[in-house]
């Protein structure tokens, strides 16, 4: 699989797991691990939902190696969300 192929279906498994609409923005990225201890590589999901509110979570893996089973469950949709005020540097 290709990054590219790897990064649709990212999104798609996202969209899915937590039922967003299509016209909602799902943005996957992959950056080296900036802590020690961590795994090298870690890829961020970013989505925002129809009201603005932006969630994001985080997997250990490059990008090819993730797997539908390494996204959050679904009921753990409203905590994976960016509370008002507070900033996020991490992804």
């Amino acid at each position: 699989m290709t990054r590219l192929e790897a990064a649709e279906s990212l999104k798609d498994w996202t969209r899915e797991r937590f039922a967003l609409l299509e016209r909602e923005t799902v943005l996957v990225t992959e950056r080296d691990s900036p802590l020690p201890g961590c795994p090298p590589r870690e890829t961020i999901v970013a989505f925002w939902t129809a009201d603005g509110t932006r969630h994001h979570f985080k997997v250990f893996k490059p990008m090819e190696d993730v797997a539908p089973e390494d996204l959050p469950p679904a009921w753990l949709k409203d905590s994976l969300a960016l509370s008002e005020g507070i900033e996020c540097a991490c992804c």
